[in-house]
């Protein structure tokens, strides 16, 4: 049966560890690209490949940690542990990501290097707070429109940092002074780490301690001797799972086509519409507040009205549409020359595909935390950590597509170090264009047609459940009746 309702509060604690994952995407979206390649100058293929490669290990650390969860045994449960030593290291590391010193700057390697380790290191410390946090969503709850909701509120979270973060940055820390634009000033990076580093500390600590009590209710790890061969052997058995076999088909397009969006976003937004950095932190947080809200009272409304794996389907073509009136007229000389007007329509845009992004996200990591329901009736063992960690380096996998996609377009469109939006030739500002469509409308298709073969519903998880409880009974009087007789 499901667990006791949980209280807002109890939603709104676990939800702020979405902050740390928003944290990192914010930086790697919105700035590392910028930062590295127009401000210091180093080569586009090469940000592009460093970046890759710690996506790599992002991908390759998420079983490790989501495995070592499901077998860790403590007082404290199996999370809490993996989340709390990752706070201060995590903080640390936005701090050396955008404060290279000087020296290091200076010397194409050397920054290269930098970039690298501290891209890892902030990636690996992400990994042990972020894994572990979302598997604690399939423990705290047990019904199917809560689980929902948990996880929206994280993701909410997520959306809401992921863009108030660097919007907060542009407003403050990036405005143009005195006819120069502040992205491309490298003294205004160091702040912005800080500022990271600050809003890092603050949630993951209270969604750490805020969610404590759960511990308790933590079901009890694997008691196999942990080594590589039986990590390996957890992950390798999710995938008995067909609902999850096309999930992960399915996210692996989807995170693909998003890796592209975000790391061409800010440089179509600065090159091609020529908006200010105001202007960008604009169309980075209202719409994106407003997806937020919808998303939050729409959740429970079309979640009685569709299954989680029908509404991530309406998503899809949802996002699919929106790809193909904005960006097309643009190009084909439709919109009228009103520096205001293309404005609101990014704006419009922008809310559109925030809410229908977050849409799918919500109810496909739902469906997730309801796979491993389906597991514990096939196998007999509670495995969280390892379906949200393969889902995630699955996802992490596709996302190196976008860094390393955004920085070989760049390179392809002729997009050079020093250049600034009013002296970038025409075929190169359509040329991002072109990259960004290229880039998604083909991937978020191939995500369509994969979710399409994924069912799951809310009789179904309860009858899983059902059948969990009963068999969790019979194994219970089995055991009292073998004390007794002993």
């Amino acid at each position: 049966m499901p667990r006791p309702t949980l209280s807002r509060g109890d939603r709104l604690l676990y939800g702020l560890g979405g902050a740390a994952p928003a944290a990192k995407e914010a930086a790697y979206t919105m700035f590392v690209l910028l930062f590295y390649t127009q401000v210091l100058g180093l080569g586009g293929t090469i940000t592009g490949v460093i970046i890759a490669l710690s996506l790599i290990w992002d991908g390759v650390s998420d079983p490790l940690v989501g495995s070592l969860s499901d077998r860790l045994h403590s007082r404290w449960g199996r999370r809490h542990p993996f989340m709390a030593m990752s706070v201060l290291p995590l903080g640390l590391g936005f701090v050396g990501l955008f404060s290279p010193p000087a020296a290091v700057a200076a010397n194409t390697t050397w920054l290269a290097g930098w970039l690298l380790f501290w891209s890892l290191w902030v990636r690996t410390f992400v990994t042990t707070f972020a894994i572990p946090h979302l598997a604690l969503s399939a423990e705290i709850t047990t019904d199917y429109h809560e689980r929902s909701q948990v996880l929206g509120a994280r993701l909410a979270t997520m959306f809401l940092f992921a863009v108030l973060l660097p919007a907060a940055g542009m407003y403050w820390i990036f405005p143009e002074s005195a006819g120069q634009d502040g992205r491309f000033e490298a003294e205004n990076y160091p702040l912005y780490g800080a500022l990271s580093c600050l809003v890092v500390w603050l949630t993951t600590s209270l969604s750490t301690v805020g969610t404590r009590q759960h511990a308790r209710n933590a079901p009890r790890a694997l008691e196999e001797r942990t080594t590589l061969l039986q990590l390996g052997r957890d992950l390798w058995r999710t995938l008995d799972n067909r609902n999850f076999r096309y999930l992960i088909a399915y996210d692996m397009a989807a995170t693909g086509a998003y890796g592209v969006i975000t790391s061409l976003n800010m440089l179509v937004w600065t090159f091609f519409w020529s908006f200010s950095a105001f202007q960008v932190s604009i169309i980075l947080s209202l719409p994106s507040l407003l997806a937020v809200a919808l998303a939050t009272l729409s959740l429970g409304p079309l979640g009685r009205l569709a299954p989680k794996h029908r509404l991530v389907q309406l998503a899809l073509a949802g996002l699919i549409l929106n790809c193909l009136w904005l960006y097309p007229a643009a190009l084909l000389g439709w919109l009228p020359d009103s520096p205001s007007l293309r404005f609101w329509l990014n704006f419009l845009f922008m809310f559109l595909f925030m809410y229908l992004f977050l849409l799918r996200l919500i109810n496909s990591t739902s469906i997730v935390a309801d796979l491993t329901d389906e597991h514990e009736l096939a196998h007999g063992v509670r495995q969280e950590g390892s379906y949200f960690a393969v889902i995630n380096f699955v996802s992490k996998l596709a996302t190196v597509v976008g860094p390393l996609y955004g920085g070989l377009a760049l390179d392809w469109v002729g997009l050079s170090a020093g250049m600034r939006p009013g002296d970038v030739p025409e075929s190169t500002r359509e040329g991002l264009v072109y990259a960004l469509g290229l880039g998604v409308i083909p991937a978020l298709l191939l995500a369509l047609l994969a979710i399409a073969r994924v069912h799951t519903s809310e009789a179904n998880l309860r009858a899983v459940q059902a059948a969990i409880a009963e068999r969790r009974d019979t194994e219970s009087r089995t055991r009292d009746g073998s004390q007794t007789k002993a």
